[in-house]
């Protein structure tokens, strides 16, 4: 089979079947695109383990991402991985749909090392949570915004997604995130009362939650779209201002609100298999990641054993 229509049907199948998003699709094209282009491959059968080997070679040795005009040595070996994962994908469906190819177990990713946390501290996170100012709409936005994350965990495209209708005499709602897979996120006191002002203050009937407001008219949305919903980059560009006016000097991204969601959790004595339900990981082994700076049992046995002097 020609390698073109192979990889259409794939493509087809991972969003249709697999529920994958669009997003997701389209990086599995670019990086299909890209690793067929670079081993010459026309057909599914020219995907052998020489062709394979020579294209892991040309990987691991292709100059990383340049760093204010500065090459950063090699590709680190978790992009490498995303090459190796679209290609591994598209061999398990090729084996599903009876297509002659070569095994996916042929294909190992790259070791890398311990995933490193950006974290920020409790006290960096209370100073982020307070800086909106809340005298205007604006601010107010921002707040339930912020209050938002680290109440639920949600993922940006998740807090992208939601609605106004939310109802607030519940402490819980249901969100679909990745593979449309739907969990349950709780609502803290905190952020209940941070979203209540703010839709109170809203003058409009506009269905998304957070929407784009005007710089001069602090009660007015952005007049001419089509669609005030905030964007993810606009989003992440809030966090990232807020983070700077509150005297943070880590980069802080929504992601790392997520992070601090699932440590202050872990820290205050959740189990880890409630937070891996809570955050919506398909495989407990990604929320283990953040178990090796939160134990605060192991703290305490250091501090009560370890020297004592």
């Amino acid at each position: 089979m020609d390698i073109s229509t192979a990889k259409r049907q794939f493509l087809e199948y991972i969003e249709i079947e697999k529920g994958r998003s669009l997003n997701t699709v389209r990086n599995y094209e670019h990086y299909l695109d890209r690793s067929f282009a670079d081993m010459g491959v026309k057909k599914v059968s020219d995907l052998t383990e020489d062709r394979l080997r020579e294209f892991r070679l040309r990987l691991n040795r292709a100059p990383g991402q340049k760093v204010k005009g500065q090459t950063a040595g090699t590709m680190k070996k978790n992009t490498q991985n995303y090459y190796l994962i679209a290609l591994r994908s598209f061999l398990k469906y090729c084996r599903k749909r009876n297509i002659t190819a070569l095994a996916p177990d042929a294909i190992e990713l790259a070791k890398v090392g311990a995933r490193h946390l950006d974290l920020i501290s409790i006290e960096e996170l209370h100073r982020l949570l307070s800086t909106p100012d809340t005298t205007s709409i604006k601010g107010l936005r921002d707040k339930a915004l912020l209050e938002l994350f680290f109440s639920t965990g949600l993922r940006l495209a998740e807090l992208c997604s939601l609605n106004r209708d939310l109802d607030l005499s519940r402490d819980e709602f249901s969100i679909r995130g990745k593979g449309e897979k739907v969990r349950v996120v709780f609502l803290s006191d905190e952020a209940k009362d941070a979203i209540r002002q703010y839709l109170k203050a809203r003058k409009d009937m506009e269905e998304a939650m957070f929407v784009n407001i005007a710089r001069n008219l602090s009660t007015t949305l952005k007049a001419g779209k089509k669609e005030n919903r905030l964007t993810p980059r606009s989003i992440e560009r809030i966090v990232r201002e807020y983070a700077i006016k509150a005297g943070i000097s880590k980069k802080v991204t929504p992601h790392v609100l997520r992070h601090s969601f699932a440590t202050d959790l872990l820290s205050n004595g959740a189990d880890i298999r409630s937070v891996q339900m809570m955050l919506g990981h398909a495989n407990i082994a990604t929320t283990q990641v953040y178990t090796h700076v939160t134990d605060k049992q192991l703290r305490e046995v250091h501090k009560h054993f370890h020297s004592k002097r």
